[in-house]
């Protein structure tokens, strides 16, 4: 195998729960290892954070700003590889130009930006540069998406005519911001978290994950967005009706109201010869259905299915696969590409993020005009 990849962090720090996520992600194949991170805006924070993963003191910054700077003057062998950038959405922009500039590949949490100029201005930086960049749109790894998105590649649908995403959780059905928890507080500020509350936090997967299986481009839409909880700037429940590019049509409900779900993002791909449908609950299973035959059920693992979903793989059938090995499928793409090897494996890019931020702020518009919005070019 090829030597590790080094990466610091940017945010992750006490109690963030994506950061762990990140940390596991990134290390579960033994291709990367953590040497240095800026975990909180808070330098005490940042150093218990450090000290508690065991990295050495002088890798441990005070800011972004600082860890940018001086990991660049260090020598290769001993400098960071990439950034993994675990912080609340107002700071991806300025946390990845400054480490793009600075020459690192970057990974970023999703929604790439708050902003539609900042994510053209992060698309191209990236493309002056020539760094990678990856989206942690995590979904796109587990090995049955991947087989999803091959029946689709290889026709065995026919022409797509119908899409239907949804993502609905139940977490923030009260006003756990006002009793200061950490994650409900920064997601419902319109400052540190953007335009969006369902769509930016889970509305985004939702969208992505449709045009990953589907390839499909979206033309106009025309959303519902609702505020249930009293004293939300934000909104916590979005309907979508979505009209794609070449005549298909999509619905698209993201929800963060739904009381009793945990995170059920589901797909279902309607076409001229057959449909598929996918659960993130139940990942390993793949539902593929014809009008002149029985329902089935393709299962992760097995050899009749395709190299993608092979390659996304690690244990037999029978032995469940899941988040943290999506997650590393990510990883596992974007680190082979911070190589220049091939990979079987791809992975959500800088183009994806800006494509999800004009997603997501077209929604917004939609919902404030309540009528149906063109979402223009696709990426700048």
């Amino acid at each position: 195998m090829a030597a590790r990849l080094r990466f610091g962090m940017v945010g992750g720090g006490p109690g963030a729960f994506i950061g762990d996520v990140h940390r596991m992600a990134a290390t579960l194949d033994g291709e990367a290892e953590l040497v240095a991170g800026a975990f909180s805006s808070d330098p005490g924070r940042s150093g218990q954070k450090g000290a508690e993963l065991g990295l050495a003191g002088d890798r441990v910054y005070a800011s972004f700003e600082e860890m940018a700077a001086a990991e660049a003057l260090l020598p290769d062998g001993v400098r960071i590889d990439f950034v993994v950038i675990a912080t609340p959405n107002h700071l991806h922009h300025p946390v990845a130009a400054a480490f793009l500039d600075a020459g690192f590949h970057v990974v970023c949490d999703k929604p790439m930006t708050n902003t539609v100029a900042e994510a053209d201005d992060l698309v191209r930086r990236v493309r002056e540069s020539g760094r990678v960049f990856v989206l942690t749109h995590n979904y796109t790894g587990y090995p049955m998406v991947k087989e999803a998105r091959a029946l689709v590649a290889a026709g065995r649908l026919g022409t797509i005519r119908k899409v239907v995403a949804e993502y609905p959780q139940g977490w923030l059905a009260r006003p756990l911001e006002e009793e200061g928890q950490k994650q409900a507080s920064w997601r419902t500020d319109p400052v540190r978290g953007g335009a969006a509350l369902a769509l930016g936090d889970i509305g985004s997967h939702a969208e992505n994950l449709a045009r990953y299986v589907t390839g499909l481009e979206i033309e106009a839409l025309c959303a519902d967005l609702t505020t249930f909880v009293e004293g939300r700037t934000l909104e916590d429940d979005a309907n979508l009706l979505i009209r794609y590019r070449g005549g298909a049509r999509g619905v698209l409900y993201a929800s963060q109201i739904s009381v009793g779900e945990e995170n059920a993002l589901s797909l279902r791909v309607y076409g001229t010869e057959a449909s598929l449908a996918w659960r993130q609950e139940a990942p390993d299973e793949l539902w593929l259905k014809t009008p002149d035959g029985p329902e089935q059920v393709l299962r992760r693992g097995n050899g009749y299915l395709s190299a993608p979903a092979h390659a996304a793989t690690r244990l037999p059938a029978g032995h469940p696969e899941g988040f943290i090995e999506a997650f590393a499928n990510v990883y596992r793409g974007g680190m082979a590409a911070m190589r220049g090897e091939p990979s079987a494996l791809d992975f959500p890019t800088v183009e994806d993020g800006a494509r999800g931020v004009r997603f997501i702020h077209s929604a917004v518009e939609s919902g404030r005009t309540g009528g149906w919005v063109e979402t223009g070019s696709s990426s700048p």
